[in-house]
C-alpha cells in the first residue's frame, strides 16, 4: 500500500466521523427557538435542548421538527455510510452513528453539553437496526402512555433496545458490543429526571 492510500485509509473514516459530529452536534430545538420564536428554551421548561422540551415550550409545530431534525442527525450520516462506505470500512456505519450521538450530547455549539441523545441515537439505529428499533419505540410508547413520562419511556426503550439488539440475530458483533454502552449514556443523561421521578417530581406530558 503506497503512502497516499495509506492516508486515505485514515483520513476519510476520521473525516466521515468528524462531518457526523458536527451534524450532531445542532441543537435542532435551541436554533429553532431562538431563530424563530426568540426564544431560549435552555431558560424555559426542563431547561434542555432536546425535542420534549421543544415541544414544552415552543409547541407541537416546533416540537415536531426538533424531533425530526435530532433523529435525522443520526440517521443520514449513518445511512451514507452503509450505502457508500461500509463495504470498505465495515464499521465506519456504527462509529458515523456513536460520532452523531455524542454530538448531540456533548455539543461543540455549547461547549460540549446538549441533549439526551434519544432521539438522534433512535435515528442511528433506524438505519443500523430497525428491528429492535421497532421494538424499542413500541415500550417507548407504552411507556409514555403508561405513566406520562417522556423520560420513562426514553429510559425503558434504552435499555429494552440493548437487550434487543443482543438477543435478536443477525446483529453485528460491534454493534452488540457499542449499544448497551450507548444505552448506558442515555440513561446517565436522564439522571436528574429519574431523581425527579423517585421524588414524584418529574413534568408530564398531556
Amino acid at each position: 500500500m503506497d503512502q497516499s492510500a495509506t492516508w486515505s485509509a485514515y483520513l476519510i473514516p476520521a473525516l466521515c466521523m468528524a462531518g457526523s459530529y458536527l451534524l450532531g452536534s445542532i441543537p435542532t430545538g435551541l436554533w429553532l427557538g431562538l431563530y424563530f420564536r426568540g426564544v431560549d428554551i435552555r431558560k424555559q421548561g426542563s431547561c434542555n435542548i432536546g425535542a420534549t422540551n421543544t415541544f414544552r415550550v415552543l409547541g407541537k409545530g416546533f416540537g415536531l421538527a426538533a424531533l425530526v431534525g435530532d433523529a435525522l442527525k443520526g440517521w443520514f450520516p449513518v445511512t451514507l455510510a452503509l450505502q457508500f462506505m461500509a463495504s470498505e470500512w465495515p464499521w465506519l456505519p456504527l462509529l458515523c452513528g456513536i460520532s452523531a450521538v455524542l454530538g448531540h450530547t456533548f455539543s461543540i455549539f455549547l461547549l460540549f453539553r446538549g441533549g439526551k441523545g434519544v432521539a438522534t441515537g433512535t435515528g442511528v439505529y433506524l438505519a443500523l437496526a430497525p428491528m429492535p428499533t421497532l421494538i424499542a419505540a413500541v415500550v417507548f410508547a407504552i411507556a409514555c402512555g403508561a405513566t406520562r413520562m417522556v423520560s420513562v419511556g426514553s429510559i425503558s426503550a434504552a435499555a429494552v433496545l440493548a437487550v434487543t439488539v443482543l438477543v435478536l440475530p443477525g446483529m453485528a458483533l460491534l454493534v452488540k458490543i457499542v449499544t448497551p454502552l450507548l444505552a448506558a449514556l442515555v440513561i446517565w443523561k436522564h439522571r436528574t429526571n429519574i431523581r425527579r421521578i423517585i421524588e414524584g417530581k418529574e413534568n408530564r406530558i398531556f
